[in-house]
């Protein structure tokens, strides 16, 4: 495959000849940023993106030690917010209601606030697409949300069923087409796409009744495997065989906590290598593990085959069926980047115009609005903390800016909504147990790539609207949710421009390590890939895909953004390798208020949520009043 970069330029397709590009406009801004500054439209390397975690390693890796001594202090704050995320500006908002007359500074690291939340915009032709760089949708709001989080809804003005009304969940049924698997060459002896695929994802956004799935039979049927392994996952779905035979019923879901799926299939299904692969990366997008990191017991809750006979077993909890079976229709079109926007509009009016959940998704930010002297809220970006030290009075802050100078600010109050693992190299005075605790909180390494095409004909001729890759970099490849919503529209025609969403999560398949260090070993992978080794391997995989289709990479390409989250889901339990009660212990050691400092983020409750998020922020202002 030819790939050529000569009309590629950080990721969109030239059209101009000459004159500054978006990249270099943002690198040139001031501290004083202007007009032109406008971070969603960057194309090429975004999420963790470079120049945003530079200055963090050399706490965390280099240890380098910053000495607010002998910095002066610029500026007094009731409050300071570290970092930009959903659980930061909602401290921020939550703090402000307390205290209505505060004054407050939030600093992020980032060339954008939102943290995870991130929005990704392109401009094809004469149309605006938008995009989704992280954190996506409101996950099971009926269920799962607390009193608190459901609130902040409402004075966001987010109507949780309005918003659902938006997603046209017939869509990609209603042009026959359904999702598909396709099987690598490498791996299954041929490059073949199989359609018609019946699983459900976890938190469906498709009604389950309206997948255009083929029966299970005539799926696996064909699968480019043996006919012995065909058989073997046809009974594997239908069977109702009892996998652990004799093991006593009342120690059974202790056991399935401790051993993957892919040891169950192995060990107690009798499945082959080449049948187990098929299911490696299921887990992929919703664990950030494959399923050798899977817990058997969370691998039922995902609704993967295998347990329909197991007798012994337990209902799942409210909280796992609701995230299996609610409808994953709660969706803005640049996914939770929306309620970030809601929260800095709401918090700095003077920054984008409008009053409401619709308009908030063509509202157009003016960054340059976002740290005036005058606001009662100022948002900083460009600004990596470094340093934060109780002292009889304030606290001190240390940040350096975008021009790596030590910068020095006090607030009465501070508020750490960042990673959590950073806690300690920033906080180094924190007590030892709290240390440790908060840096087993080890986040998992992954990509959401955004790649526009010209058009979505092969997708069409293909059949389906999704594809699960069980052995190629992007697990994932699905076109965009159908939502329209505030003047927003999804594409209608296949003529027509599509967003794709690709999912990659750099796990170290069949290791059997644990999620921890599966996870080290993927960041630092991340961190060595530039750019064009990132484009290089989505070309190659979308065109072994689509081009049987008629689709030319060269050609129909647009744009290409890759969010590349290092540091993405926050850690969450593995009972494969962390004991219930124990990590109990260490989320609340973790999130131990320090004088007058307070632990937010979703990280503080082991749990990727934006909810959790929220939940988190509301939590932390509450211990600091």
């Amino acid at each position: 495959m030819s790939i050529t970069r000569r009309d590629f330029l950080n990721g969109f397709a030239l059209t101009v000849a000459a004159g500054l590009t978006p990249l270099e406009i943002l690198r040139a801004a001031p501290r004083q940023i202007s007009a032109s500054y406008y971070p969603p439209s960057l194309t090429g390397l975004r999420g963790n993106h470079d120049g945003s975690f530079e200055n963090a390693h050399k706490l965390g890796r280099a240890h380098h030690a910053f000495n607010l001594g002998g910095a002066k202090v610029e500026e007094q704050y009731d409050l300071v917010v570290v970092g930009g995320g959903i659980s930061g500006l909602a401290a921020a908002h939550y703090y402000r209601k307390k205290h209505p007359q505060a004054k407050v500074l939030i600093l992020d690291n980032h060339d954008d606030f939102g943290g995870h939340a991130k929005r990704n915009e392109f401009k094809v032709g004469n149309r605006l697409m938008l995009g989704y760089g992280g954190t996506e949708s409101l996950q099971s709001p009926k269920h799962v949300f607390s009193k608190e989080a459901l609130a902040l809804m409402k004075e966001l003005t987010i109507d949780i069923d309005g918003l659902a009304s938006h997603f046209h969940r017939n869509f990609y049924p209603d042009l026959k087409l359904s999702r598909g698997v396709f099987f690598n060459k490498e791996d299954f002896g041929v490059d073949k796409t199989v359609g018609g695929d019946p699983y459900l994802q976890v938190a469906d956004d498709i009604d389950p009744k309206r997948l255009n799935a083929r029966p299970i039979r005539d799926f696996i049927n064909d699968f480019p495997m043996s006919k012995q392994d065909r058989d073997a996952l046809i009974a594997l779905h239908t069977s109702t065989r009892d996998y652990l035979g004799d093991m006593p019923k009342n120690k059974r879901e202790a056991y399935l906590a401790k051993i993957s799926y892919s040891t169950y299939l192995s060990r107690h299904v009798g499945l082959s290598a080449t049948a187990i692969r098929f299911f490696q990366s299921r887990s992929n997008d919703f664990q950030a593990v494959g399923i050798d990191g899977l817990p058997a017991l969370d691998a039922r809750n995902l609704d993967l085959p295998g347990f329909h006979g197991v007798a012994g077993l337990g209902k799942i909890s409210a909280e796992a069926e609701a995230e299996l079976r609610d409808p994953y229709i709660y969706h803005f079109p640049d996914g939770n980047a929306s309620i970030a926007r809601l929260l800095v509009r709401k918090m700095i009016p003077q920054a984008a115009p409008g009053k409401d959940m619709n308009d908030i998704v063509l509202a157009r930010f003016d960054y340059s609005k976002l740290d005036l002297p005058e606001n009662p809220v100022r948002l900083r970006l460009n600004s990596t903390v470094v340093r934060v030290e109780n002292a009889k009075g304030p606290v001190d802050v240390g940040y350096l800016d975008k021009g790596g100078r030590l910068r020095r600010v006090q607030g009465r109050h501070v508020v750490m909504a960042c990673y959590n693992m950073m806690i300690p190299h920033i906080m180094p005075e924190l007590e030892n147990d709290q240390k440790q605790a908060l840096a087993m909180n080890v986040k998992a390494p992954l990509v959401y790539t955004k790649v526009v095409l010209k058009n979505w004909d092969s997708f069409m001729k293909l059949g389906v609207h999704e594809l699960y890759c069980p052995s190629m970099p992007y697990s994932r490849i699905k076109m965009d949710y159908p939502v329209d919503i505030g003047g927003y529209q999804h594409p209608r025609k296949p003529s027509e421009p599509m967003c794709l969403h690709m999912v990659y999560v750099p796990t170290i398949a069949g290791s059997n390590l644990d999620p921890r260090t599966q996870w080290k070993m993927g960041r630092a992978k991340l961190l060595a890939m530039p750019f064009s080794e990132h484009e290089n391997m989505i070309r190659s995989q979308l065109q072994r895909i689509l081009g049987p289709a008629g689709f030319d990479h060269n050609r129909d390409i647009a744009a290409i953004t890759v969010n590349r989250w290092s540091h993405g889901y926050s850690y969450f339990l593995n009972s494969m390798y962390d004991d219930d009660e124990e990590s109990k212990r260490i989320i609340a050691t973790a999130r131990r208020p320090a004088g007058k400092v307070a632990i937010a983020n979703s990280d503080s409750d082991w749990n990727p949520y934006t909810h959790a998020a929220i939940d988190q922020a509301w939590r932390a202002v509450n211990e600091l009043s």
